[in-house]
């Protein structure tokens, strides 16, 4: 999966936090034929083990992992393990996520398998067609976002300037595996099945707000060899995601 985001030194990312002050990076909204779009679309899938409409979800948003310009994310929830099988990767903040999308999105009610496109539209069981239009869709709206840029250390982010949506937004750090894990299901309704996720959420924490000025974040320390981080400019209110880059495994 290639995104938006550059490593780069420290003291390079100052000079250019400080330039950058003065006015937002313009950005092209839609990218040249043939290339990926200049900012990652964020997929972002929502799914249980315990839930039978799941698998082929998950399956539609796995295709989807490996295209230049697309994070794409997978958040289980823990909702579904009243029918006897314990989510392995569920945490209670992931269907906490999932409902903060509830209003925004206009949605009486949450459910899985629940994909959620730049924190601006939902794709309901993740028909193929549906997911493939909903990302090309969002591809061509990106106009002028924050820049994202990594530290050469991988310690800290800095997010560039730009226009701040109304009620404010957050910087939002994302640790995840990258790539397919399979898990064997002995209970519930998908008993007997094997379930596969990709990019496996296992930890969502803000790490503060955005002013529209360029800032530094620090990022969660203590990352396993295997995990990855996504860093999404998100804005408080309406939720959208103005911007993603990923800082792959070390």
């Amino acid at each position: 999966m290639r995104t938006r985001g550059w490593i780069i030194p420290a003291a390079v990312l100052v000079i250019a936090s400080i330039a950058a002050g003065s006015s937002a990076q313009p950005a092209s909204p839609v990218a040249p034929r043939g290339e990926p779009p200049a900012e990652p679309v964020v997929v972002e899938l929502f799914t249980a083990q315990g839930c039978a409409g799941c698998p082929e979800a998950n399956t539609r948003v796995e295709a989807l992992a490996d295209t230049p310009g697309v994070i794409a994310l997978t958040y289980a929830v823990d909702y579904w393990d009243y029918l006897g099988w314990p989510d392995t990767f569920a945490r209670p903040e992931f269907a906490q996520r999932q409902r903060a999308y509830r209003r925004p999105l206009k949605l009486r009610a949450i459910g899985t398998p629940q994909v959620v496109i730049d924190g601006r539209r939902q794709v309901p069981g993740a028909g193929e067609e549906a997911l493939k239009a909903a990302v090309e869709e969002e591809a061509a709206r990106r106009v002028f976002p924050p820049e994202i840029e990594f530290r050469e250390a991988g310690d800290r982010v800095g997010v560039g300037s730009g226009r701040v949506p109304a009620g404010g937004a957050e910087v939002v750090a994302v640790v995840y595996r990258p790539g397919p894990q399979t898990v064997q299901i002995e209970r519930g309704d998908n008993r007997g099945q094997t379930v596969r996720h990709v990019n496996v959420v296992r930890s969502v924490r803000s790490l503060g707000d955005w002013t529209g000025r360029p800032a530094l974040y620090d990022l969660p320390d203590g990352l396993a060899a295997d995990e990855a981080v996504a860093v999404l400019v998100q804005a408080r209110a309406d939720r959208r995601i103005l911007n993603g880059a990923v800082l792959p495994p070390r």
